[in-house]
């Protein structure tokens, strides 16, 4: 008598462990799936802790007033300006920085490298020299972009002379700020400071931004949030991919630089600058995100998501019902495609405040809409598309303002929910570009990467603080 016949009809296996019982059973012709898991890590204390908030109301319906502020707000680009002029807690003494907080003797090689080029920039420093003594010197304040309002891709570095783009969450009032995307190459952002980066970041601020400013507020502002929306239809995802969102913008703001009294060489230039970048949006999708979650931060009990962010030391969290602290970890190496060349022994660890974007929910969230970035960050469609259904297992909603076309025009995953991360273990995918730990050498790759998990446990530790106290 087989096992069949004892029960009657056929029977589909799961194994649990050691795959040797699976592939034994498959070996018989029983069906059988292997279910991947090991014995949840964390203390006890903390087991009870996620429990207890995963059955809470007040957690649930205050994670649901999160994701419906983050989805409900309106983007748009209003102007350009200095840094010292706009940035909250802006000084002549202060950079800004990727990341949670971190040290000037700290900083990865990347990080100090565009440190060392905002000095030059600024005419604080006469050389390379001078720039790092001044840097270790303690009258330099480095302190997080996010804590200012802002975002910065890579090193993220932001100076008071620098160029930011001002978007708006109209819905809510939150303002974010973001410097003007160089391009690629040799560029401040991964720590480039030749003569190059220093004559074109000046160029920036004293032609580039004001024609952009003036044509800008000719337009009375643009809707980012509708770029958005329409570049992820177009195959963008708004991190890595800017192609389509870069040529919208372009369409928009082309007519008005050229009828909005900017000297006709002038627009030539802008508009050439921004047509030879695919990267441009980004440094406008970035604020974007930035300001739509801002709205979000400081609901009590809500366990949502409001920032995820590295320096390339660390790599930090914020989350809505702990405010503005941050919960840190190790930041990981990307998991990628390296260009010609260059080896994993190259590349410096995860960096930037780009993963606002997945925070968001776009970004690597919403590969499963640009099959196109496969071919940048490794992997297939097929892995694509399962990163962005995989990323609904640990959020609250789905935005239905940004839809997949290739995913049945659902909405993109919305509200990281570190409950649901903690549960379920599955970390936030972040697609990401690849640093050299040499600074000035720029990109060399770009691939996938998760947030440690030691982040999460920090945040579920204080969480679980905050209600017992």
């Amino acid at each position: 008598m087989s096992i069949n016949d004892l029960f009657g009809k056929d029977l589909g296996f799961v194994n649990i462990g050691a795959p040797n019982f699976m592939e034994d059973l498959a070996l018989q012709g029983q069906r059988v799936t292997q279910l991947v898991w090991q014995p949840p890590t964390m203390a006890p204390a903390l087991l009870e802790a996620l429990d207890a908030l995963a059955a809470n109301e007040e957690v649930r319906a205050a994670n649901e007033e999160a994701a419906s502020r983050i989805m409900a707000a309106q983007t748009r680009l209003v102007g350009l300006a200095p840094a010292r002029e706009v940035v909250p807690g802006m000084t002549e003494n202060t950079i800004l920085h990727a990341g949670p907080p971190i040290a000037w003797e700290d900083m990865c090689g990347t990080m100090q490298g565009a440190v060392v080029g905002a000095l030059l920039y600024e005419g604080r420093a006469a050389d390379e020299r001078q720039a790092r003594e001044l840097a270790a010197s303690g009258e330099i304040e480095f302190s997080p972009c996010h804590e200012h309002g802002a975002v910065g891709p890579m090193a993220g570095i932001v100076s008071p002379s620098m160029p930011v783009h001002i978007v708006e969450n109209q819905t809510h009032g939150t303002m974010a700020y973001c410097t003007v995307n160089e391009g690629l190459g040799k560029v401040l952002r991964f720590g480039a400071f030749d003569e190059s980066v220093i004559e074109r970041l000046t160029w920036i601020e004293r032609e580039f931004a004001p024609a952009m400013d003036k044509a800008v507020r000719a337009l009375g502002g643009i809707d980012t949030k509708t770029i958005i929306a329409q570049a992820v239809q177009m195959g963008d995802e708004c991190h890595n991919r800017n192609k389509a969102a870069t040529s919208l913008l372009f369409k928009e703001v082309a007519p008005a630089l050229l009828e909005c009294g900017v000297p006709l060489d002038t627009a030539k230039r802008v508009m050439r600058f921004i047509s030879a970048n695919e990267h441009y949006f980004l440094n406008l999708s970035m604020p974007s995100c930035k300001c739509a979650l801002d709205a979000a931060s400081g609901i009590p009990n809500s366990t949502v998501l409001t920032a995820m962010s590295r320096n390339g030391v660390e790599f930090g969290i914020r989350v809505s019902g702990l405010g503005e602290q941050w919960f840190t970890g190790p930041a990981n190496l990307v998991d990628g495609l390296l260009f010609p060349g260059f080896s994993p022994e190259d590349a410096n660890p995860d960096l930037g405040d780009s993963a606002i974007t997945e925070t968001m929910g776009i970004g690597g969230f919403a590969m499963g809409a640009s099959p196109a970035i496969v071919q940048f960050v490794g992997g297939s469609v097929a892995d694509a598309m399962r990163y962005t259904e995989s990323m609904r297992e640990i959020t609250v909603a789905e935005n239905a303002g940004f839809s997949l076309p290739p995913m049945n025009f659902r909405g993109t995953a919305t509200g990281v929910d570190l409950v649901k991360v903690l549960e379920s273990g599955v970390l936030p995918v972040i697609n990401t570009g690849i640093a050299h730990k040499v600074p000035g050498i720029g990109q060399v790759g770009a691939g996938i990467v998760n947030p440690p998990v030691e982040c999460f446990e920090r945040a579920l530790e204080a969480f679980a603080g905050t209600r017992a106290s």
